[in-house]
């Protein structure tokens, strides 16, 4: 019985550590989780972003409603997402397009997203590409979003300014 109850112990510690460690990790990747979005005095909605350890703005966001992680992407045309991110959102391919990425020239389709959400930052009507070699669940959000906002960096933080 002694040692019965020493292993559902250990089993409710490793639990616990595997939920702690899984939650750090997430935060370390993403740290901009739940993001606050204030009005400033000339009436602009800000969201303030934090880099992720790798140096990058990673966020949580939504695509015609539906949560999505966006990793920022200034040197990106336009937003760009895989088709199993395209197909959860209800987004439509277009016709075929070739572009060019930093890993040479691949095949994507024309989009558009009804609408784009950082925090309540909203735009909508945004021209997006569905990109098949894109494998990961991650969505660029590029200029074709980022173009309409005021960017201010500084130091570790990047300020949205609508």
């Amino acid at each position: 019985m002694g040692t019965l109850m020493a292993a559902m112990a250990w089993l409710v510690v490793m639990i616990m550590l595997t939920g702690f460690f899984s939650g750090w990790l997430d935060h370390q990747t993403n740290p901009n989780q739940g993001l606050a979005t204030t009005v400033n005095e000339q009436g602009q909605r800000e969201v303030v972003l934090v880099r992720n350890r790798m140096g990058h703005y990673v966020t949580d966001g939504w695509i015609n409603g539906v949560a999505v992680t966006f990793l920022l992407d200034t040197g990106a045309t336009g937003v760009a997402l895989s088709p199993a991110v395209a197909k959860a959102a209800g987004v439509p391919r277009g016709r075929a397009i070739t572009t060019r990425t930093a890993n040479g020239t691949a095949q994507g389709f024309l989009a558009q997203l009804d609408s784009v959400a950082v925090g309540e930052i909203e735009q909508t009507q945004v021209r997006a590409t569905i990109s098949p070699g894109l494998a990961t669940r991650e969505v660029l959000l590029g200029m074709s979003f980022l173009k309409h906002l005021e960017l201010v960096q500084k130091g570790d933080t990047l300020t949205l300014r609508q």
